[in-house]
């Protein structure tokens, strides 16, 4: 974070407009650009938006049909139970870190490197770049099967270079143009979820569609839980399909680089809130009204293994009922979802490769920003590794959907462990240093044991995915290779990323020490205002020479 005099605050600044470019004046720094270049042109609503529908695309919209048909609605709501506790309490943590160290070079996938040791930040930046790199393309495939609702003889190929060209115009424009788009196709989101939670109460009744009254006919017959031989199995294979459906929600960290800092607190402690309503609402409740409408041995569900088109699980449950004309709407709403996540996934990965690149984890070149303060190289390198989208034209499509949805929910799996040992790390740092929690922003209501409880599911979820991996549940009871490669190959890749670059680099250490972990640099230290009721920031820290200077000449007035 760049220090600002206070004669320089009176200066005018020139900020993002939704029309272009204008001259404000600034106020308490609120505009200063962060360290790490990237306009802060992202703002508070859209934010709220992230938090809210960021995500929600294949894996709620489709690939839930394929939990459903495994362990029935009652296994896949238990699935996300867990990982909906798990991630409140991730979600307060990185809320905590991110608002202390805004301005930090690569926002929450630099942590690793700071907080715990090099090769880990090394390892979880390197993944999280490949999650999102993964579903990019992943996001263009499942949107050519989308297509296959209205016409199965379409050519994939076309569909996934229209949707392919989109995606890459709307991220080429710059940070705002894709916060307004994604803000739209958000709203869009929402309002389909909505409607379909009303529209589905209403044939469950009787009152639309031509199935008559349902009421709770499916949840008798066939049932809540499809056991498929082991219960417990059936609903653990549904918890990497709810991390990969819950997977954006870190989104809000991510963008806070090119958010207003004034903004900051505030965003984030509302956006950690709807995480609680997100996994509530849309996940759950919509959910609930599919088991009224769809049956888990429906084959028209994915993963049934039936040969019929398998669409969304919400088209499913509008078509089978009778339902007229809703269900393309809800079918073109839902492939409008899937390029949402597809232009998430495409900004994502262009911005982690120059965190990377800033990070010195890869090539300098990456870490060069164009005049308009993009990472255009990194976008150029996400567009290139977007063109594996045309494996749409593989036959057996479900396949590689299963392999990449694997290797995107296990990356996440991965990046929110880190994110819940880093702030474990920060907070033992700042007590060991004498720092006390009062000069934090926004302080985790879960506190460290939030990040225990997060570090423990996410520690289950890989061991129950090795044993799902080995022994799928569709085998017949012996270790599968193919299988185990095609559900657990993140593992392996991270280990390899780990011990290479531990080799590189000669260093043997697992952590960082207490005494020796940068607390200072890029650090906003906050105090409480009386006056204004409020908390707000005393000094930002802009490196270790200047911060002492700074703290030694001002501690009477920092909390202790």
């Amino acid at each position: 974070m760049i220090m600002m005099s206070e004669e320089s605050l009176k200066h005018s600044v020139t900020i993002s407009t939704a029309s272009g470019t204008s001259e404000c004046d600034s106020k308490d720094g609120a505009d200063t650009p962060p360290k790490n270049g990237l306009k802060q042109t992202i703002k508070p609503f859209h934010v709220f938006m992230m938090s809210t529908a960021t995500g929600i695309g294949t894996g709620l919209l489709i690939g839930n049909g394929r939990s459903i048909a495994i362990a029935g609605v009652g296994g896949t709501l238990i699935g996300y139970f867990v990982i909906g506790v798990m991630l409140t309490c991730c979600m307060q943590t990185v809320g905590e870190l991110v608002v202390a160290f805004p301005g930090m070079a690569g926002g929450f996938t630099s942590y690793g490197k700071r907080f715990i040791d090099p090769s880990v930040g090394f390892t979880v930046s390197w993944v999280f770049f490949l999650n999102w790199t993964v579903v990019f393309p992943l996001e263009i495939c499942v949107a050519s099967m989308t297509i296959k609702f209205w016409n199965e003889q379409m050519h994939p190929s076309v569909i996934v270079a229209i949707c392919y060209v989109l995606v890459c115009l709307v991220n080429f424009v710059g940070a705002r143009c894709y916060a307004d788009a994604d803000c739209l196709f958000n709203c869009l989101k929402v309002l389909m979820i909505l409607g379909f939670i009303v529209l589905g109460i209403f044939v469950d009744t009787g009152l639309a569609g031509t199935s008559g009254y349902l009421g709770f006919k499916y949840y008798r017959d066939p049932g809540l839980f499809r056991s498929n031989g082991n219960l417990c199995k059936s609903i653990a294979a549904t918890l990497i399909t709810a991390c990969f459906s819950t997977g954006g929600t870190e989104f809000v960290a991510l963008s806070c680089a090119e958010q207003n800092r004034d903004d900051m607190p505030k965003s984030i402690r509302r956006a950690s809130v709807q995480v609680v309503v997100r996994i509530a609402i849309i996940f759950c409740v919509s959910l609930t009204i599919i088991g009224f409408l769809v049956p888990y041995d429906s084959p028209f569900l994915m993963g049934s293994g039936s040969e019929m088109t398998h669409a969304s699980p919400y088209v499913v449950a509008l078509t089978i009922n009778g339902v007229k004309v809703v269900p393309h709407i809800v079918n073109a709403i839902i492939l409008i979802s899937i390029l949402s996540v597809a232009n998430n996934a495409m900004y994502s990965s262009s911005r982690t490769l120059h965190s990377l690149a800033t990070q010195g984890f890869a090539a300098e070149y990456f870490a060069k920003l164009d005049e308009s303060g993009r990472p255009f190289r990194c976008l150029c390198v996400s567009a290139i590794t977007g063109l594996f989208s045309f494996i749409a034209e593989y036959k057996d499509q479900e396949t590689v959907f299963v392999w990449l949805l694997s290797i995107s929910g296990l990356s996440t799996v991965f990046t929110w462990s880190m994110i819940c040992v880093s702030h474990l790390r920060f907070r033992k740092a700042l007590k060991y240093q004498d720092q006390s929690l009062d000069q934090l922003g926004y302080r985790s209501p879960c506190g460290e044991y939030g990040s225990y409880i997060s570090l423990a599911i996410c520690a289950v979820l890989l061991v129950v995915q090795f044993w799902i991996a080995l022994f799928p549940i569709e085998g017949d009871g012996k270790p599968s290779v193919v299988s185990f490669f095609q559900n657990y190959m993140t593992v392996p890749i991270a280990i390899a990323l780990y011990l290479g670059h531990k080799l590189y680099t000669r260093n043997w250490q697992f952590f960082i020490g207490a005494q020796d972990i940068d607390i200072q640099t890029d650090r906003d230290l906050y105090y409480f205002d009386e006056v204004a009721g409020k908390k707000l920031i005393f000094v930002e820290i802009t490196d270790n020479l200047e911060s002492e200077s700074k703290l030694c000449t001002s501690t009477d007035k920092l909390p202790k």
